[in-house]
C-alpha cells in the first residue's frame, strides 16, 4: 500500500512537508506543492481519514450548524466557508438545527465526538445557560449571524439594529406613521436587534407606536405568513410593513397578492435580505442586504486561525460587524 513516504520521497521533500501540503496547502511554495501533487497522483496515494485524526488529535473537519440551509442567506455563508476550508484542507460537515435550541446543543456535543476541528455556528440557543455551555466548550466556536452574549467567542456579523433603522427612516420619510413589523422570534440576537432599531428609530422621531403591529413571525414563511395576514385583515391596517427577514418579507408580499392588494398602491414593504431571483420579484422589494459572502470570508478566517496554532486557539475572541447595504425597490411609495 502507498505511504506518505513514498509520496515523499518521488517528489524529493521530507515527510512533514507532505503533510503541511495535505493540511495547510496555502504555506507551502507553488512548486514544492505541485511537485507532491504530482507525486501523489503517481502513486495513488490516499489520505487515511481515521489515522490523519489519530496523528492530529483532531479531524480534517469543520462543522457548519446553522437553524434554516433553506435560506439562502446561510448557503451563501457556507458556500464561502466550504471554499476556505478545503483551500486550507478541511471538509465542511454540514448541520440544520431547525431553528430548536435542544437539537443544536446535541449537535455541538455529536461535533466534538467525532473529534472536529471547529465549528461555525450560527446559534439558536440563548441564555445564560447556554452561554456557559458554549464558553467551556473546547471545540474552537466561531458564531456568525446569531451571538450569544457572554460565549466569549468570535463573532462575525451584521449591524442588525442598522438593517432596521435604515428601512425605518426610509419609509418614515414616505409620510409614513402607521408601520406593521413582522419581527424574528423574541431573545434570538438578530431578532431582538433588529426590533431594537425599529422602536428606536420610531420612537427618536416622537412617532407613537401602536404594540399590536410589531408581531412575531419566527423568521419563518408559515409565521410570516400568519402575522402579515393578521396585519392586513384589521379595519386599521399599516401603510406599511417591514419584514425582519427575507421570509417574513416575501410572506407578507404573498398576502397582500392573496387579498388583492397591490403593493406599494394599498401597503408598502420592505425586508432585511435579498433573495434569489429578486430582480424577477414584482414588484422589486426595497431592502437593506447583508454581505453573505464577506460574512462567510470572515467567519472563516476566524476558525481557521483558531484551529491553525496554540496562540490563534488563544487569542482574545472579538466580534466583526459589517455595514449592510441598503437597496431601494418598487415596493415603496410616498403617502
Amino acid at each position: 500500500m502507498t505511504t506518505i513516504r513514498d509520496v515523499a520521497r518521488l517528489a524529493g521533500v521530507s515527510i512533514s512537508t507532505v503533510s503541511l501540503a495535505l493540511n495547510s496547502p496555502k504555506r507551502v511554495g507553488v512548486e514544492t506543492l505541485d511537485r507532491i501533487q504530482q507525486a501523489i497522483k503517481s502513486t495513488g496515494y490516499r489520505i487515511d481519514p481515521v489515522a490523519q485524526t489519530l496523528a492530529r488529535g483532531r479531524s480534517s473537519l469543520i462543522g457548519f450548524v446553522s437553524a434554516n440551509l433553506g435560506n439562502m442567506f446561510f448557503g451563501d455563508i457556507r458556500r464561502e466557508i466550504e471554499r476556505q476550508g478545503l483551500d486550507n484542507g478541511y471538509f465542511v460537515l454540514i448541520a440544520d438545527s431547525s431553528g430548536r435550541a435542544d437539537l443544536e446543543r446535541a449537535l455541538l456535543e455529536r461535533l466534538e465526538a467525532q473529534k472536529i476541528a471547529g465549528i461555525a455556528l450560527a446559534a439558536n440557543g440563548h441564555g445564560e445557560e447556554y452561554a456557559t455551555f458554549l464558553r467551556d466548550f473546547k471545540t474552537p466556536i466561531v458564531m456568525f449571524d446569531q451571538k450569544v452574549e457572554g460565549a466569549e467567542r468570535d463573532f462575525v456579523g451584521s449591524d442588525n439594529p442598522l438593517t432596521t433603522t435604515i428601512l425605518t427612516e426610509h419609509l418614515l420619510q414616505l409620510g409614513h406613521r402607521r408601520i406593521g413589523f413582522i419581527s424574528g422570534p423574541s431573545g434570538l440576537h438578530t431578532a431582538d436587534e433588529r426590533l431594537k432599531g425599529f422602536m428606536n428609530t420610531m420612537a427618536g422621531v416622537g412617532v407613537d407606536i401602536d404594540p399590536s403591529l410589531v408581531v412575531e413571525g419566527g423568521y419563518t414563511r408559515a409565521g410570516g405568513h400568519a402575522q402579515a395576514m393578521r396585519l392586513l385583515t384589521r379595519r386599521d391596517r399599516p401603510t406599511a410593513i417591514i419584514g425582519a427577514n427575507n421570509m417574513t418579507g416575501l410572506a407578507a408580499l404573498q398576502v397582500m397578492q392573496e387579498m388583492g392588494f397591490r403593493c406599494p398602491d394599498d401597503v408598502s414593504l420592505a425586508m432585511v435580505d435579498d433573495v434569489p431571483w429578486s430582480n424577477v420579484i414584482t414588484p422589486r422589494i426595497t431592502m437593506v442586504v447583508q454581505d453573505a459572502q464577506k460574512l462567510g470570508e470572515l467567519a472563516a478566517q476566524r476558525l481557521l486561525a483558531r484551529i491553525a496554532s496554540p496562540e490563534g486557539a488563544a487569542a482574545p475572541p472579538q466580534d466583526f460587524i459589517l455595514t449592510p447595504r441598503f437597496v431601494r425597490g418598487e415596493s415603496t411609495r410616498r403617502l
